[in-house]
């Protein structure tokens, strides 16, 4: 695979639209602007569908939810899908409550999204394959990864990312594996869902090919991460928070090149 988006977001500023969750407002929007992208964090009903005029990609993030919030999310999603702007959904702890469970499936069904993108737990969830998670946390469980990926792909009709130790992409068709990161991400707040607005900005940039655009932003942001936390201790977790928008705002796309460890699950390597 030739990267070579992270410049191209860079000479651009897509200008990437967040509902997110309060917890991570504030540490998404810096990672968007280390990347190169700008971001915007509105979620008011009355100008959410104003947004998808000019924005270049809609992040949906369901961390912090409440009844307000939804609605500006379907309105939000609905007006970028009729101005084909790119959407994105991170369903953080979707199956930890039935009311998590009723609105992302409100969102999935009135929305179309371009990519998922959630731990192997909230996939699961999505993919209806038996799961055992705690809260937001990934949990554990028997099933296959990559075969859940495919699953909620085909399900959605859209990329879907699975974070973990071990990151797989999957359209439904193709499937990639991500061998790069740092046992660090899971330790600070914040770390999934800068991805997920991550991934926004790579698909404001190539919306003609998904799984592409998706399995290079998971690369570049996993590769930062392993950068970010070269030489630190391993309880060193404040130092890898300002760390990895550092490593985001000076990666380059011959870094992702050099350090990518990307396979398609089939024996050819990317």
């Amino acid at each position: 695979m030739q990267f070579n988006m992270i410049e191209k977001i860079r000479q651009t500023n897509p200008l990437i639209h967040n509902i997110t969750n309060i917890v991570v407002a504030n540490y998404v929007a810096n990672g968007l602007l280390a990347l190169g992208a700008s971001p915007i964090m509105a979620d008011a009903e009355q100008e959410v569908a104003e947004l998808a005029t000019f924005t270049s990609a809609l992040v949906l993030n369901i961390g912090t939810l409440d009844a307000v919030k939804v609605k500006a999310m379907l309105l939000a999603g609905k007006a970028a899908n009729q101005q084909g702007v790119p959407v994105i959904l991170d369903p953080v702890g979707v199956g930890a409550t039935s009311y998590r469970k009723q609105a992302v499936a409100e969102l999935l069904q009135q929305v179309k999204f371009t990519a998922i993108r959630g731990n192997a737990g909230e996939i699961a969830q999505l993919a209806g394959v038996a799961w055992s998670a705690k809260g937001v946390d990934a949990g554990e469980g028997g099933a296959d990864i990559a075969q859940i990926a495919q699953q909620a792909a085909q399900r959605y009709q859209c990329v879907v990312a699975v974070s973990g130790e071990i990151d797989y992409i999957s359209d439904g068709k193709q499937l990639a594996k991500i061998a790069n990161g740092t046992p660090m991400f899971p330790k600070i707040t914040g770390s999934g869902c800068l991805l997920g607005a991550v991934i926004g900005a790579f698909l404001a940039l190539d919306q003609q090919n998904p799984f592409i655009a998706v399995t290079q932003a998971c690369t570049a942001y996993a590769v930062a991460g392993e950068i970010a936390a070269q030489h630190l201790q391993a309880t060193q977790y404040g130092q890898f928070y300002t760390g990895l928008l550092d490593s985001l705002a000076a990666l380059t796309d011959q870094q992702v090149q050099q350090l990518a460890k990307v396979t398609l699950l089939g024996g050819d390597d990317e």
